[in-house]
């Protein structure tokens, strides 16, 4: 979809309700989360990755489900950040169902990014690329891969550099000297069950 004068983001019947769900969502979590500094950390991600999205929607347009799913992940996180991902009372609610050993609602974000971001970067690589269906999906999953693992490497570089003293807190490893791994083989999953479904299931494009 080329970008046009009469393009409007939060003018679409679905956009709209979405972003302003967010917002209120947002507002409400911004009030008195746990850890302000932690909290400011894990925002970055919404501060550039908002714009970003609806930047590249102006250009790919965004299939709608790609867009809902966009800011349930997006909502996810906040939710995480509210509370630090290692805190959040949701994770304590699986912690107890699953009978895990940590809170691990910062493996269900990590699966999460890979489930619901394939999508719009399936959408994406079909807009700019030339390859042919299948090899469109494989990217889509190496894209995500890569940006699973950059944004661990990412995390521990803004923890040194802007705020060393949160340390362990705000990287939310729990203990666990494999945490990065595991996230980013997490995301990786996600994103496979994603692109398999929409491979076989989805449209012939």
């Amino acid at each position: 979809m080329n970008a046009c004068p009469q393009y409007g983001f939060f003018r679409d019947s679905v956009r709209a309700p979405l972003v302003a769900g967010f917002a209120v969502w947002w507002g409400w979590l911004a009030v008195a989360p746990s850890y302000r500094e932690d909290w400011l950390l894990e925002n970055l991600l919404v501060f550039a990755g908002v714009p970003i999205f609806v930047w590249l929607d102006r250009r790919v347009g965004f299939s709608r489900l790609s867009t809902l799913a966009v800011f349930l992940f997006l909502a996810a996180h906040v939710y995480g950040a509210h509370y630090t991902y290692s805190e959040a009372p949701f994770g304590f609610w699986l912690k107890e169902v699953g009978g895990t050993v940590r809170n691990p609602y910062d493996r269900l974000v990590h699966f999460l990014f890979g489930l619901l971001l394939a999508l719009p970067m399936r959408e994406t690589l079909a807009r700019y690329g030339s390859a042919g269906r299948g090899w469109t999906h494989v990217s889509a999953w190496i894209w995500i891969a890569a940006l699973s693992t950059f944004y661990e490497l990412l995390e521990w570089g803004a923890m040194l550099v802007v705020a060393p003293d949160l340390g362990i807190a705000y990287l939310g490893t729990q203990g666990d000297v494999f945490d990065a791994h595991k996230d980013s083989a997490l995301a990786i999953a996600g994103a496979a069950v994603t692109l398999a479904a929409h491979f076989l299931f989805g449209r012939r494009t």
